[in-house]
């Protein structure tokens, strides 16, 4: 015990220094990178404590109040909801103090990105102090990270949908052979790679012997949304493009596949873990890597989208400047405009990307707070995971579907 108390103050010793290294070398450029740092480390604390906190909550009288302890999968999911709770909390303090900030003169624009290690403090703490609250206020959580995680993945649509449509414009601008070739090959390759991913759901989730009319209801689904992606985008009302149709459909089969892999283990249909009980820590750390991948794509975006993140004042929202100056007044005017740097993406919405995601990953740690007890220690495995996905993925069929007919049936209004 006391050569474990030694280690574990060593090991904070070590972590504090390398914190201290870190922090110190995070500029305004890398800060929206710290932050999906700092998101990670809030993954990692919550597959540790998933895994070895259980026999220490135990004995935490406001939290083992029952006159029946729980099962330990419970402890574990308590475990995590708390420190995303924390999460949560952090992220939300921080978007709500960055409303209004529209210019790097704003003070709240250094706290923004500074002041780092005042920030691993308060993060620290506030997930320590989760711990002391009551069993109902995590419950309450529970319940409501449903709904945050449903809006973090609609956000997401949201944001690969804006991606897409503003690739395909960049592409077409051009007015070049050779970019009108590209966007028909990269077209061509994620078709092809849609209907080959479609083959192999067949041959995984859909095995001979079995009754898997559910799954192949999933997948033919999937493919009639790609079929009638290609049929709105080339009408002649339309005048849409192949590429947002065909990227959207490899993205729709792959939520497709995602939400088949996350069926129970011991569903006859799931051909590709059968019987697999236990997870792997291939398994885990595929779900984690996915899960840090899905925000990082997100914050980043928060930077460059121009349809949900772009306040009206900054150089994305699309202010026109004249090229030339007509004189000196209008030179000396735009000189003090330059000066005060308008921000180029909203913090405040920033923060709540991560404060959804950290709800989100709640679940995906928790297999949604319902599979945990069915399902072993596995990550996003249960029914609730799967639906979930499926949904996703026709939410994302609607918003593509509408984003191509909305302009043809309300032409008075822009889009």
């Amino acid at each position: 015990m006391w050569a474990a108390s030694c280690l574990a103050s060593c090991c904070a010793a070590c972590a504090c220094n390398a914190c201290t290294t870190v922090v110190s070398g995070i500029s305004r450029r890398s800060a929206r990178i710290a932050y999906c740092g700092l998101f990670a480390l809030s993954l990692i604390v919550s597959w540790i404590l998933r895994e070895v906190a259980a026999p220490l909550m135990e004995k935490i009288p406001w939290i083992n109040h029952f006159h029946k302890t729980p099962d330990r999968e419970w402890f574990e999911t308590d475990a995590v909801l708390r420190v995303s709770l924390g999460n949560f909390m952090f992220f939300t303090i921080l978007a709500t103090m960055m409303v209004g900030v529209k210019n790097q003169k704003d003070p709240r624009d250094s706290l923004h990105h500074g002041g780092w290690m005042a920030k691993v403090v308060c993060w620290c703490i506030l997930v320590i102090l989760m711990f002391f609250l009551p069993n109902e206020i995590v419950s309450f959580y529970e319940s409501a990270s449903k709904f945050g995680s449903g809006l973090f993945l609609l956000v997401q649509v949201v944001l690969l949908l804006d991606f897409v449509h503003g690739w395909n414009d960049k592409w077409v601008g051009y007015d070049e052979k050779f970019w009108y070739v590209a966007l028909l090959v990269v077209s061509l390759v994620c078709y092809l790679g849609t209907f080959a991913f479609s083959g192999l759901l067949f041959h995984w989730f859909t095995p001979s012997g079995q009754d898997c009319g559910l799954n192949t209801f999933f997948i033919v689904m999937t493919l009639i949304f790609a079929f009638v992606f290609a049929i709105i985008a080339l009408h002649p009302a339309i005048s849409g493009s192949v590429l947002p149709a065909s990227v959207i459909s490899l993205y729709c089969m792959y939520l497709c596949y995602s939400g088949l892999a996350s069926e129970p283990r011991e569903y006859e249909c799931n051909g590709l873990h059968r019987h697999s009980k236990a997870a792997s820590t291939g398994t885990l750390t595929i779900g984690l890597l996915t899960t840090v991948l899905s925000v990082v794509y997100s914050a980043v975006r928060a930077g460059s989208s121009t349809t949900l993140l772009s306040p009206p004042s900054s150089p994305r929202a699309g202010a026109d400047h004249p090229l030339l100056p007509l004189d000196n007044k209008e030179s000396k005017q735009e000189e003090k405009e330059k000066a005060c740097k308008p921000v180029t993406y909203s913090y405040s919405f920033f923060h709540i990307i991560f404060s959804l995601a950290s709800m989100y990953s709640a679940m995906l740690l928790t297999g949604w707070s319902t599979s945990v007890g069915e399902s072993g220690k596995l990550v996003d495995v249960g029914w609730p995971s799967v639906w979930v996905r499926i949904l996703t993925g026709w939410a994302t069929a609607g918003l593509y579907t509408w984003s191509l007919v909305a302009p043809i049936l309300f032409p008075d209004r822009e889009f």
